[in-house]
């Protein structure tokens, strides 16, 4: 259980095959603007069962916030495989009525805890360009700005956007799990 800033009681869990409704309910909160950027299309009740259905706590890790009965943020922790498994890549989706209180702050730090625990180098969120206030909170949670890539994200009216790769390092490179760095 957690207390965000305006003193609302979140508890933090896995998430279960049984959250398929409660998750379906926290994506309705969506605004245009989220749907926008998301990079499926949580519309489709489909989309979200299946999400619950094909748990594999192996590849990913999602976590619900819940405010009473209510969903109010999803956050996931996408593990790599092959030469990319020593880095994880997070997700994070606030209701909007939760946002600015500190939710998804404490989401992300859940998840950097995990990667920690399970041993990752690296953590990276990608992040749409246009959404700098989403950039300015993961450098103010200790990511650093890496690059961006041109039009790498298609919307639904086929129009394209730019990407920021931001990255936290939580080891140095070689070290052994256990061991971070300073900013880790």
């Amino acid at each position: 259980m957690l207390t965000l800033r305006d003193g609302t009681a979140v508890q933090v869990r896995g998430m279960t095959p049984e959250d398929g409704p409660a998750l379906s309910e926290l994506f309705a909160t969506a605004t245009a603007v989220d749907v926008r950027f998301l990079r499926d299309d949580i519309a489709d009740p489909a989309v979200v069962q299946g999400w619950c259905k094909a748990l594999d706590y192996s590849r990913v890790l999602p976590l619900l916030a819940l405010a009473g009965d209510r969903a109010v943020g999803q956050a996931s922790l996408h593990f790599g495989c092959g030469p990319e498994r020593h880095c994880g890549k997070v997700r994070v989706f606030v209701a909007p009525d939760f946002r600015r209180c500190g939710l998804g702050t404490r989401l992300v730090d859940a998840l950097v805890d995990v990667a920690h625990q399970r041993g990752l180098e690296f953590v990276i969120a990608e992040v749409v360009s246009e959404q700098a206030w989403l950039i300015r909170a993961g450098l103010r949670r200790g990511f650093k700005l890496c690059f961006s890539l041109a039009d790498s994200f298609m919307l639904r009216d086929g129009s394209t956007r730019d990407v920021t790769i931001l990255r936290k390092q939580l080891r140095p490179p070689g070290a052994e799990p256990g061991t971070a760095t300073r900013e880790g």
